[in-house]
């Protein structure tokens, strides 16, 4: 009997490697909360890491167990998103150089300008937006000149013209008229490059509005701007067809400092 009872004794399972094992859990959880005491601490990412800890160790109560801080440490403070500096820059975009009674002007001519589009359905070929350094009026290129062309189509000059009515103001604004090109080089008998062909246009266009004997000529000026202004992707033939365009810049009428 005895000799039974000793190796019933003997075929116990031997548990003692579990005390290692936890020891070797408890330091690399140790190690863990160190390198991330070490980096800045942020509730979001310390709620992530907790989750995962809790995961790995159900049932163990600790320092991270629901996404507890450790004593004393705070939340970071909150960096703004991308979208937040986005729409921070839009409002900050939308304040004017030019004082208040000059956007109510201009703001005034904008809409007589908007009205002649709409009753002449132009609006695929116009555009009109109150910017930070004035009016700007857009017109394409296919409202105006023929491709690689420089002057101004018969057919359109009856729209230049009334739109030099338009820019008559009392007192009168400076105009600022510039032409601009897509990126497709140009090398002819006429035109040497884009440069060429973007101030042709802006010079031709402006002696069709100065042909109103109501404007003044020394408050307008023309430049060209080639093809290194674009507002759309010259890849695509929507978008160079965009780009060739015909600016009127009506700039507010600003205090000069004495």
């Amino acid at each position: 009997m005895a000799k039974r009872n000793k190796k019933k004794h003997d075929d116990h399972i031997d548990e003692s490697w579990l005390l290692p094992y936890a020891d070797i859990l408890t330091l690399l959880l140790a190690l863990f909360i160190v390198l991330f005491a070490m980096s800045s601490v942020d509730a979001q990412k310390f709620q992530q890491l907790s989750q995962v800890f809790n995961t790995v160790f159900v049932g163990e109560k600790g320092i991270l167990e629901q996404g507890e801080l450790p004593p004393g440490e705070a939340p970071s403070t909150e960096i703004p998103t991308k979208k937040e500096d986005e729409q921070n820059k839009d409002k900050k975009d939308q304040q004017f150089d030019y004082s208040l009674q000059e956007q109510e002007e201009l703001t005034k001519v904008k809409e007589r300008v908007d009205k002649y589009i709409d009753n002449n359905k132009l609006a695929d070929e116009f555009d009109t937006k109150l910017t930070n350094e004035g009016l700007l009026i857009t017109i394409g290129d296919n409202a105006l000149f023929g491709s690689g062309s420089a002057d101004v189509r018969n057919s359109d000059k009856k729209t230049a013209k009334k739109l030099a009515n338009l820019l008559f103001m009392d007192p009168q604004r400076e105009v600022v008229i510039s032409g601009h090109t897509d990126n497709i080089p140009i090398k002819n008998s006429e035109y040497d490059s884009n440069w060429d062909l973007s101030v042709s246009r802006a010079v031709n266009f402006m002696k069709l509005i100065l042909e109103n004997k109501k404007l003044d000529p020394r408050s307008f000026s023309a430049k060209g701007s080639g093809e290194y202004q674009p507002i759309a992707s010259n890849k695509t033939k929507e978008g160079r067809e965009k780009n060739r365009r015909v600016e009127i810049l009506v700039l507010p009428i600003t205090q000069k400092a004495e």
